[in-house]
């Protein structure tokens, strides 16, 4: 067992399912002690049970909630006493066109992944900076492009990535590595739990799984990439190349994406 994290307190946001749970996993397995929280106190339950013994906290918060996210970081720090890793995984997304959502979907979106990010990062940062420890923003290919039927989605994914960039540039001098990463098509329920157009969670979706990267290997290069101070990290070749597109020739890159997420004229689920 590799233990490069040894005396490393990681807290991690929405750490039940998917890149989260595989994330408090490959911590604990590289040493670390560690904290998540999750809205669903059950799962939380059977994540600590799944571990039991290891030096875990499991906290119910729901991070769309400032105050949540304060009690899930003071719990952290009265627990370990510090935090020297935070990564904000916790997310949700959306499939539904811009014209057929209510405002609230919207509203939904940014209160997760940006503002839980946001809350979560200002009441530990005082504890990274005393660590020169890590941020981790969990982002997504639609942070740098926009992506139809995610209006939402992307909006909360450039707003995070432009905080954490504004936030790195102030953290230059303070010994604090800020870093966001963008997974992918990755298997996990945020395609079931993506909200449609009244905020409702979907419950299924049309892509196939089996094609995307494991939680646990996307885990793996997060780990890895947070090992060594990275500022970015795309998983994917095709969200390389969509970056790298959508850079050099905007316009041929909005009918390649149209092309993608459309099939009869109607947006894929």
């Amino acid at each position: 067992m590799e233990q490069s994290f040894n005396n490393k307190v990681v807290a991690i946001t929405g750490g039940t399912d998917g890149i989260g749970k595989a994330l408090v996993q490959a911590m604990l397995a590289k040493g670390a002690t560690v904290a998540t929280c999750a809205r669903n106190q059950d799962k939380l339950y059977q994540l600590q049970t799944q571990n039991a013994g290891a030096p875990l906290l499991t906290v119910v918060a729901d991070v769309s909630k400032e105050n949540d996210c304060r009690h899930f970081i003071e719990s952290t720090l009265h627990a370990f006493g510090k935090i020297d890793i935070l990564i904000n995984n916790a997310g949700i997304s959306m499939r539904a066109l811009f014209a057929d959502a209510e405002i609230d979907v919207i509203r939904k979106l940014m209160d997760v992944n940006f503002y839980g990010a946001l809350c979560c990062t200002k009441y530990a940062l005082d504890s990274i900076i005393k660590q020169k420890g890590v941020i981790v923003g969990v982002s997504s290919i639609a942070g740098y492009r926009g992506l139809p039927g995610r209006t939402g989605y992307s909006a909360s994914k450039f707003a995070l990535q432009g905080w954490l960039e504004s936030l790195r540039t102030e953290m230059l001098d303070k010994g604090v590595n800020v870093m966001w990463v963008c997974p992918g098509f990755t298997t996990s329920n945020i395609r079931q739990a993506a909200l449609n157009e009244k905020a409702e969670a979907h419950g299924e979706t049309s892509m196939d799984e089996e094609k995307m990267m494991s939680a646990a290997t996307c885990a793996d290069h997060i780990v890895k990439a947070i090992e060594e101070r990275k500022r970015t990290l795309i998983l994917t070749f095709n969200g390389i190349r969509t970056v790298w597109l959508n850079k050099l020739f905007p316009k041929l890159t909005d009918k390649l994406v149209h092309r993608f997420f459309f099939k009869k004229g109607k947006l894929i689920q």
